[in-house]
């Protein structure tokens, strides 16, 4: 599986969370403590929101440890709300157009998990998807196809609604094909102002997924050597994360089975996620 980390709050250099903290991001994809998988090594990407009408995308194929770009971009790049991924394929094939995030207008996801024997499912999911939405297929992965199955079912406008009516679908369409338990799922969604995130997975045993408690939190996190920008980490500052950032676990909620969080200025608000059947 994969680990992603999102960030809400003042403008911060991308590296202080990605590449800097105590059991970073970089550190993660080399070796995770709370995945299926230790080594997430088969592409990365980041996206960041800069007060532009489209949020920045920079995604490659190789491990995100091993992309000076990567790192140089991070350092000096700044952003209020950006989101990280590092990914460990499911079985599509290491591709550009498969590393996350995958953006729409303004839109961004990010996502950990995988839709059960999607192989076989692929065909009927993807040809529910109107032309509209068929056109922007890039990739191959099941990931990029729930966000654009979402995006159908009205996320621009109404987030939940259209995750959960996807959710809905894609176990729909598992459960007549004879798959016990098609989706899990931990996403990560931002227009820009609000960060969205969703831990729900058909079985119930769904991949990790936590809030930083408060802007004390992320000041820990960055520790020592990052003093100075700690301090400029504003009050609204809230990271989500597949595992938390350090050893201080104690900084870090976890976000519970089937549950849809919702972050803005600072603010957490949390209700329980279940997926709505689409007649379609």
């Amino acid at each position: 599986m994969c680990r992603w980390l999102a960030y809400s709050g003042g403008a911060i250099p991308l590296a202080a969370l990605i590449f800097n903290t105590r059991h970073s991001l970089i550190d993660q994809s080399l070796s995770s403590h709370f995945s299926t998988q230790t080594t997430n090594g088969d592409g990365f990407g980041v996206g960041w929101y800069d007060g532009l009408q489209t949020p920045g995308l920079y995604k490659h194929t190789q491990p995100a440890w091993n992309d000076a770009n990567f790192h140089d971009l991070c350092t000096h790049i700044r952003s209020p709300l950006f989101m990280a991924h590092v990914r460990a394929s499911t079985g599509t094939a290491v591709q550009h157009s498969n590393s996350h995030p995958f953006r729409y207008g303004p839109l961004l996801l990010v996502h950990n998990g995988a839709i059960r024997d999607y192989q076989r499912l692929r065909r009927r999911l993807t040809l529910a998807l109107d032309d509209a939405y068929f056109r922007e297929i890039t990739g191959s992965t099941d990931s990029e196809l729930m966000f654009l199955l979402a995006l159908q079912y009205g996320m621009a406008d109404d987030v939940y609604g259209g995750v959960a009516r996807m959710a809905g679908f894609v176990e729909k369409v598992g459960l007549e094909a004879g798959v016990e338990h098609p989706m899990q799922m931990t996403l990560g969604i931002s227009d820009g102002r609000k960060l969205h995130a969703v831990r729900y997975s058909s079985e119930g045993t769904t991949r990790t997924l936590f809030y930083s408690r408060d802007v004390k939190a992320l000041r820990e996190e960055l520790g020592p050597q990052q003093r100075s920008l700690a301090k400029q980490l504003t009050d609204t500052a809230r990271c989500v994360v597949s595992e938390p950032l350090s050893e201080l676990k104690s900084l870090w909620e976890p976000i519970p089975e089937a549950t849809f969080v919702t972050i803005e200025d600072g603010h957490v608000e949390s209700r329980p996620f279940a997926p709505l059947r689409d007649p379609g």
